[in-house]
């Protein structure tokens, strides 16, 4: 019988970088689908920054981490092989939660088909965690024309959709970033009115001058030192949503967050998101964001890596920020 391999975390993340340590490679049997059941064979898994969160043992977080033994969690796009389930046939490629694995066998729940014209690519990065996120983030920031829109991890999957459709709705948008590839990616390539590299620029000289009038709207996705300047640079009435905060994710002690005192002074509202809370929105989601996508106001790139076993090594691009695009990897 033919096999298949899948990954399986075993270890939690301990401070050094993401790697084979963590984890097992296992080999097994291609499994048949059973009655109401779809055998899925895997093309292209995402990889994506909350994966570090469900590698810790945080059990208070928004989803349970991944159980030691078990196969990593992450989503992805794959081809239907067999089906003995009533929505799917043989042929039909779906998305969802396939893990990190090249065949995972389902019942159907949480997936779906993908939309005719849609490639691979475009479905990982555009339609489905990173669009839904910054669309659901957008959401709660409720941004109007003419005002400021400031968002970290700029160059990323989320924080790029988020700033391209803060700039066709007629917001100023200042992104921020690491290198001076991506700052030149997000202001003239994405069209955002101005960039921050966090690791070179001076942050407040440089964020007072992107932002002559302060700063509305901030979709914050990283952390780090720049958060600081951003707070002090907030108008009255501002709207900040909290989605990742990547510098943090492996630090003992992170980082101490702004004084609260401006909260009332200028009653600026915060709040945190997570997906899960909102994934039976996706429909609207996907109908708010398809009208940017088809009129050409959503640009992206991915970052492709070759081979199952890639995942283990590749979550290190978030830390590094060597990522150039949506990170995907091809099976």
């Amino acid at each position: 019988m033919t096999q298949y391999t899948e990954i399986h975390l075993i270890k939690r993340p301990d401070g050094k970088p993401v790697g084979p340590h963590l984890f097992e490679v296992v080999k097994k049997d291609i499994p048949t689908a059973g009655p109401g059941q779809v055998l899925i064979k895997q093309t292209h898994m995402s990889l994506d920054p909350a994966m570090l969160g469900w590698m810790s043992p945080d059990t208070e977080s928004y989803i349970p981490p991944v159980e030691l033994g078990a196969v990593m969690r992450s989503s992805g796009l794959g081809e239907v092989i067999e089906s003995n389930h009533r929505r799917y046939k043989a042929g039909d490629i779906v998305t969802g939660m396939t893990g990190w694995a090249e065949y995972t066998l389902s019942d159907g729940r949480g997936f779906s088909k993908l939309q005719e014209g849609v490639d691979a690519e475009t479905a990982l990065a555009v339609f489905a965690l990173p669009g839904l996120t910054a669309t659901q983030g957008m959401k709660i920031l409720e941004p109007k024309a003419g005002e400021t829109m400031v968002v970290t991890g700029a160059a990323g999957s989320v924080g790029s959709i988020a700033g391209q459709m803060a700039k066709a709705d007629g917001l100023r948008v200042i992104g921020v970033v690491g290198d001076a590839e991506k700052t030149d990616w997000i202001v003239n390539t994405l069209g955002f009115d101005g960039a921050i590299n966090y690791k070179t620029d001076d942050l407040e000289a440089r964020l007072k001058e992107l932002t002559p009038n302060g700063v509305d709207v901030f979709f914050e996705n990283t952390g780090g030192a720049i958060q600081q300047h951003i707070f002090n640079r907030m108008n009255t009435h501002g709207r900040i949503v909290v989605c990742g905060m990547i510098a943090d994710y492996t630090s003992k002690t992170p980082a101490p967050g702004p004084n609260w005192i401006p909260l009332i002074k200028k009653r600026i509202r915060i709040q945190g998101f997570a997906m899960p809370d909102h994934f039976a929105d996706a429909p609207e989601l996907i109908a708010k964001l398809a009208p940017y996508v088809m009129q050409g106001k959503i640009k992206y790139r991915t970052h492709i890596l070759h081979g199952l076993e890639s995942a283990m090594t590749g979550l290190n691009l978030f830390f590094t920020g060597e990522n150039k695009g949506k990170l995907i990897v091809k099976l």
